[in-house]
């Protein structure tokens, strides 16, 4: 029997620009350096930028340094923050005869009534008072501009704060009429005791148009990319124990990811995807991740459309910029920071212009000589967190008409959920 071809969906083409060359490590070379040199950088280049917008914040007050502050006397300094927390984990305290007196905190949340923030730059540090900057926003690492004046007792009373802001966005410029959207999952966790290979059958069958009607197969062919955001497979910790392992422990090791490349060889063959790393797949710990190497997928890995990628990924689809990580920057955040909601911390690091603040202190990163790779030049249309707990979504508009889509993909082991998003409205469903 012949199929009638001009009734088959076509699945839509996009343009892709991958722009993850700030995030890949490759002539950088450790020779013992410590992680100081990338907050020089980070200093360097924020405050160049914080200082191009304080004429018009505030022209009428000069700016100082620390150590040419004056008490009593009103300016502006710049530095980077540091947040003194009384419940922040410490690795001496493993080794404390007195560890067992140490107060039972929260594994959620290291916050404390008492914790208090310091600004630094290269001549010197200052506490910081008043109430306009709140311990309970503000996260270590993050560069910013205040006003005030130095006080009797040697801290800076803060009266106003200059962060950053949203960055410059490139102009959407939309090459046609017709709609494409993107799907995003994130922690399938294949391997865990709460994985369901069912369920992301189901998801693959359905991205790839082999499940429901006309509809929902002419819907599915306007699906363009596939992007996987981390812990794609979940491996037993108690087999990475150190000690040479048996042949069906080896195995087990493996099978993992061996189901996964079954599952992505389906979706390879029918449309681009993208696979980034996460915390618990087969990949180095620190950011910037690098990409899973291809090696592991023996079979998806043979077709164009495979792409493994860095974590943080950024990419161009169609002139719509996408930004995203796998959640490492978002949940160390939420660690030492509170906040409604984790939409709300993904809108405080576009305003602070970085990714990842809190990296090198709280977040294990890669120690930059140079440069700083989690600064944020171009604003994205859409920024993107995988395993949250739950998904959420909301538009941010900046000052300069920035739009931007925040969201929040909900690990898809606990959830079921898979977030697809359109190209031309930027509207999740």
């Amino acid at each position: 029997m012949e199929v009638d071809s001009q009734k088959q969906p076509q699945r839509k083409q996009s343009s892709y620009l991958s722009l993850d060359e700030n995030f890949e490590i490759q002539k950088e070379v450790y020779r013992g350096q410590q992680y100081s040199q990338i907050y020089f950088a980070r200093l360097h280049m924020m405050r160049t930028l914080l200082y191009s917008l304080v004429p018009n914040w505030k022209s009428h007050l000069p700016v100082c340094t620390v150590l040419g502050l004056e008490e009593g006397k009103e300016c502006i300094i710049v530095g980077t923050l540091y947040k003194h927390m009384k419940l922040k984990p410490c690795i001496l305290d493993e080794y404390s005869k007195e560890r067992s007196v140490t107060p039972l905190v929260k594994p959620h949340n290291f916050m404390h009534q008492d914790d208090y923030l310091v600004l630094e730059d290269e001549s010197g540090r200052v506490k910081l008072g008043g109430t306009m900057l709140s311990p309970s926003v503000y996260v270590t690492g993050v560069v910013v501009a205040l006003h005030g004046k130095e006080t009797t007792a040697g801290d800076f009373f803060v009266e106003d704060v200059l962060e950053a802001g949203l960055p410059p966005q490139i102009e959407r410029l939309l090459k046609s009429r017709e709609d494409k959207y993107v799907v995003f999952v994130s922690g399938l966790s294949i391997g865990s005791s709460c994985s369901n290979p069912l369920q992301f059958q189901l998801l693959v069958d359905h991205i790839t148009g082999h499940l429901g009607d006309e509809e929902e197969q002419g819907l599915a062919a306007e699906i363009v990319r596939l992007v996987i955001a981390g812990n794609s497979v979940e491996i037993s910790r108690g087999l990475l124990n150190g000690q040479n392992l048996a042949s069906k422990d080896q195995s087990r090791l493996s099978e993992p990811i061996k189901e996964l490349d079954i599952l992505l060889t389906q979706i390879a063959a029918s449309l681009p995807l993208d696979i980034m790393p996460g915390s618990s797949d087969p990949a180095n710990f620190s950011l910037p991740q690098q990409p899973l190497n291809r090696c592991l997928f023996p079979g998806s890995a043979t077709y164009n459309t495979f792409r493994s990628c860095n974590n943080p990924h950024c990419f161009e689809l169609d002139n719509i910029r996408f930004l995203g990580t796998s959640g490492q920057n978002i949940d160390d955040l939420a660690k030492y920071s509170e906040a409604e909601n984790k939409l709300d911390i993904l809108e405080r690091t576009l305003r602070w212009r970085h990714l990842a603040p809190t990296a090198p202190n709280t977040l294990g990163c890669y120690p930059f000589t140079d440069r700083d790779p989690f600064l944020i030049d171009s604003c994205p249309h859409v920024y993107f967190v995988g395993n949250q707990e739950k998904y959420e979504t909301r538009m941010l508009e900046g000052l300069e008409g920035q739009l931007v889509r925040l969201i929040c993909i909900p690990r898809f082991c606990e959830t079921g959920v898979a977030v697809m998003v359109s190209i031309k409205h930027l509207s999740p469903s």
